[in-house]
């Protein structure tokens, strides 16, 4: 019987561990990785809506401060607004080496939990309007699907409007 079990048990990741630590309630939800496929391979192969799945993405300021933004699937993040937001001169994304080194993670497999450094943490606001959404889970292919007050109760994620149609 336990080996049946772990089968449908994705190996824990920071974020995950985190996750319980807090007794959030969430559900695991890994697909097979596909190297730049995003949100748009995610969403197809879970067979959710795009919109609902939020990317998490590592920024910087222009002192190259670390920060975290929490985008739907199907936006982009509209830089000059953002940075008007939280007070910098800009904000721009990390070289994918330099995000993996400030969260702990692969880009691709980046979660807003359980990241090595602490970051703030921007939540593009009407993603706090859905009843759930699914994020990365810490792991290529694999995302959690929880509520999104989750973000502003465990990573005190600052809702911001930077949110640009793709």
């Amino acid at each position: 019987m336990g080996k049946k079990d772990k089968a449908a048990h994705v190996s824990e990741t920071p974020a995950t561990q985190l996750l319980r630590s807090h007794r959030v309630e969430f559900s695991e939800h890994p697909y097979d990785y596909v190297e730049h496929g995003g949100t748009e391979h995610s969403a197809a192969s879970l067979g959710l809506d795009e919109h609902m799945v939020v990317k998490t993405l590592v920024m910087q300021d222009q002192d190259a401060k670390p920060l975290v933004v929490l985008m739907h699937g199907d936006c982009k993040v509209s830089t000059k607004n953002l940075a008007r937001q939280i007070g910098a001169k800009s904000v721009e994304p990390c070289k994918p080496d330099v995000a993996n080194r400030h969260s702990g993670y692969l880009v691709g497999g980046t979660s807003p939990f359980g990241t090595r450094k602490a970051m703030p943490v921007f939540i593009e606001e009407s993603i706090l309007q859905l009843p759930r959404i699914a994020i990365n889970g810490g792991r290529r292919g694999f995302l959690v699907q929880l509520s999104p007050q989750v973000c502003v109760d465990l990573l005190n994620a600052r809702p911001v409007h930077c949110a640009l149609a793709e």
